[in-house]
C-alpha cells in the first residue's frame, strides 16, 4: 500500500484493531493506550480526542505531543521492512507503533517494550 493511503486512513479505524490484537493476546486496552502514550506524548484525553476528532493517521502523528526520544531504540521487521531503515519519517512513527504492538501482542514484558 503506498504511503498516502496509510497516512489517510482514520485513527479511530486504526486504534481496535490495535486494541483488538492486544486483546487477542489477553492484554489491555490500556496497555496499548500506554504505549501510544510513550511514544507519541499522547495522554487518555488526548488519545480520545483524536478519536473524536476522526483525524487521519498522519495527523494523529503531526499533532503528536512530543514522539519519545527514545524511540530510535525500536528495532525489528514490520511488515518484512526493517523500522529503523524506513525513510519517510511519518511512517516510521506509523510503523514504531506496530512493532510496539507487535511485541505486546507476542507477550513482551512492558518494560522492556517502553525501553526502560
Amino acid at each position: 500500500m503506498e504511503n498516502s493511503k496509510v497516512f489517510a486512513m482514520k485513527f479511530s479505524k486504526i486504534y481496535p484493531l490495535l486494541v483488538q490484537k492486544a486483546e487477542r493476546k489477553n492484554r489491555t486496552k490500556e496497555e496499548v493506550d500506554t504505549i501510544i502514550g510513550w511514544l507519541t506524548g499522547y495522554d487518555d484525553e488526548g488519545i480520545r480526542g483524536q478519536l473524536e476528532k476522526d483525524v487521519d493517521y498522519g495527523t494523529f502523528f503531526d499533532q503528536a505531543p512530543a514522539m519519545n526520544p527514545h524511540c530510535g531504540l525500536i528495532k525489528g521487521v514490520v511488515c518484512g521492512v526493517r523500522v529503523e531503515n524506513i525513510e519517510d519519517p511519518l511512517m516510521q512513527k506509523i510503523r514504531y507503533l506496530d512493532k510496539l504492538v507487535d511485541e505486546l501482542a507476542r507477550g513482551k514484558a512492558m518494560e522492556k517494550i517502553l525501553r526502560r
